[in-house]
């Protein structure tokens, strides 16, 4: 949006807030995710006590509460699925099979989930150039490209995870597979996962905190609700890179650098994500 009076921040190319003085007077602030994940722009009328917020009209904020419902619902699923694999390794009967078949449909789920954000933000209500304080729909997309957007790329880099993570799970059916075999079609793309879900969640630290370090001080605004479910997905994606590098096969025995700490770090990862789905449910319009 060009206007002589904004103030723009961000990290980089990516712009994540505007500042500006709307023709009618006051000050209106566009956050990146708040708008789009509620809608809103924040908006300060001359004289008055506190700030307000104008939003899109009910047909968007409708559409961005299916795609925000049917992502945070994927998430959950997919990652108690992920969460009963691992328990399935560790206390049951550890059956191959059964323990892929579990993962496999937690990553079905992964993958709607991750392609549902990329949606939400493909179409996200926009700012209205010119300088009102108002946020407009574009027709539907089933995609788009645009990399010099942080929130899409962060969408992107994740939707790619869950895409690689499907190639590991699809390997793990496998059978009779060398202990090299092994680690370039399971334990590599398992890796690779883990690093595009940590890329991801980078970026999504970069858009929510405008290119600073911060903390979500208060755990009630829902002002703050998005840092934590952002913080909460990436401690999970930390768990998910320790339990992948404990998941290394070591070629002259054949076995794990420790099945424990894979098979945790996959429980209690997964279970991050978990919480970082239900509290996803909250940050909607």
């Amino acid at each position: 949006m060009d206007h002589p009076d904004q103030r723009a921040e961000g990290a980089g190319p990516f712009t994540t807030r505007l500042t500006w003085h709307p023709p009618e007077g006051g000050t209106a602030v566009w956050d990146s995710r708040t708008a789009r994940r509620r809608g809103l722009i924040t908006v300060r009328p001359p004289g008055a006590p506190g700030p307000r917020h104008a939003g899109a009209d009910d047909t968007v904020l409708a559409r961005l509460r299916r795609l925000n419902a049917i992502a945070a619902t994927a998430f959950v699923i997919g990652r108690a699925l992920f969460a009963a694999g691992a328990s399935i390794a560790q206390f049951g009967s550890g059956d191959a099979t059964v323990c892929a078949s579990v993962y496999f449909a937690g990553g079905l789920c992964f993958n709607t989930g991750g392609y549902i954000s990329l949606l939400q933000v493909v179409n996200a209500p926009r700012h209205v150039p010119g300088g009102q304080a108002a946020l407009v729909a574009r027709r539907w997309r089933w995609w788009s490209y645009e990399p010099m957007r942080v929130d899409w790329l962060s969408a992107f880099v994740l939707f790619a995870g869950t895409l690689v993570f499907a190639v590991d799970l699809l390997d793990s059916f496998l059978q009779g597979l060398t202990v090299q075999q092994v680690n370039r079609l399971i334990w590599a793309p398992d890796v690779i996962g883990c690093i595009l879900f940590l890329i991801s969640g980078h970026l999504a630290f970069v858009e929510i905190c405008h290119g600073r370090p911060c903390v979500g001080r208060r755990s009630l605004g829902w002002w703050s609700l998005g840092w934590w479910i952002v913080a909460v997905n990436q401690l999970g994606s930390v768990l998910f890179m320790v339990s992948a590098l404990a998941a290394y096969t070591r070629p002259a025995t054949g076995s794990l650098v420790n099945a424990d700490i894979a098979n945790w770090g996959t429980l209690t990862g997964a279970l991050c994500f978990s919480v970082g789905g239900v509290l996803q449910h909250g940050e909607r319009p």
